[in-house]
């Protein structure tokens, strides 16, 4: 992260681990605003939508995976093993099966974790919202990432970094902070974007439609 804003490199000691940087999985960049979009359609539609929008990006996901795997089984053409060997890579199918077959450890971590933090995040949301009825916005969009993108950050580590190639424990949990660090942060930060939206929504739909389908989204 301090190489992509072009500040020097400051590295520190998390539960033992020394030499880190605030490094990120790639996953992480973008995947805060999902939990918002996740918030907004759990505000309006309700846990049943949520669920059914998850299954849908389970199944992209679990199709990825295999194409993935076909892709790495299916035999090269021997032209392809050494086309890249001016460049120092001898093996172009050794190289694309070491990068896309990390990638596997990585999807199945995601599929996991995606569905963990999906349940977790609608479970928090709604339960705060029993308490505060309409008040707080910010409270359960909010709170309920920032609960949920903690499990999800764990499991993803865990499966894909811990069990697929093999971290310490003392590594997986700094990086596990360090991500979370940056969720937590731009988490925060997007808050009043929750709001701006909930506003157009409300705007668009008019304030007696949006309340009703708010109420039916808590029965369901």
């Amino acid at each position: 992260m301090e190489k992509l804003l072009g500040l020097p490199v400051h590295t520190f000691t998390l539960f033992g681990q020394s030499g880190l940087s605030y490094t990120l999985t790639a996953g992480v960049l973008l995947w805060p605003l999902e939990f918002v979009m996740t918030d907004i359609v759990n505000e309006y539609f309700g846990p049943k939508a949520v669920r059914r929008i998850s299954y849908i990006a389970v199944g992209m996901i679990s199709y990825a995976f295999v194409a993935f795997w076909v892709a790495m089984s299916v035999p090269a053409d021997s032209w392809w093993l050494g086309s890249r060997s001016d460049q120092g890579i001898p093996d172009m199918q050794a190289a694309f099966t070491g990068i896309f077959g990390q990638g596997m450890w990585i999807i199945f971590a995601s599929l996991t974790a995606f569905l963990v933090s999906q349940i977790v995040d609608v479970t928090v949301f709604h339960r705060i919202k029993r308490h505060t009825g309409e008040k707080h916005v910010w409270l359960r969009a909010t709170g309920s990432t920032l609960v949920s993108q903690l499990v999800d950050s764990f499991i993803v580590l865990y499966i894909a970094f811990k069990i697929g190639n093999g971290w310490s424990w003392q590594r997986v949990l700094a990086i596990c902070l360090v991500n979370y660090s940056y969720k937590f942060v731009v988490a925060v930060a997007l808050t009043p974007l929750i709001y701006f939206m909930e506003h157009r929504i409300e705007k668009f739909l008019g304030h007696e439609t949006a309340a009703k389908m708010k109420a039916a989204a808590m029965q369901s």
